[in-house]
């Protein structure tokens, strides 16, 4: 999918404001939130701060994980119409750039390949 472009057929509002960056190695907690998407784990740092985390990339010891990779949590609020370059897909989201330049995960859902 890398370089492919998408048009976005529904809205999408990121209900997070700031960017989350998650190093590899870093130790999370794992947290009881319920989630629609297959795939990905709510987790939170050490300084208390949470976001969701595809499942893959992390090595889970009971209710604590360390990253394998470097993460960025980053979600993009993205409007009808929009046309965005997929990056990656992960459990039925894809890391796109839109064309301001901007990057952050989207529901698959809510694009469509053109």
């Amino acid at each position: 999918m890398k370089g492919k472009k998408c048009r976005v057929i529904e809205d999408y509002e990121s209900p997070y404001t700031d960017p989350l960056i998650i190093t590899k190695g870093e130790t999370l907690t794992i947290g009881e939130k319920e989630s629609e998407w297959l795939g990905w784990i709510w987790c939170t740092n050490k300084f208390g701060e949470s976001r969701w985390v595809p499942e893959k990339y992390l090595e889970i010891d009971r209710n604590m994980c360390k990253l394998l990779q470097d993460y960025n949590a980053t979600e993009l609020t993205i409007t009808v119409g929009e046309e965005l370059i997929i990056e990656k897909e992960e459990a039925e989201w894809f890391w796109v750039t839109n064309q301001q330049g901007k990057s952050g995960w989207v529901p698959i859902k809510h694009v469509k390949i053109i």
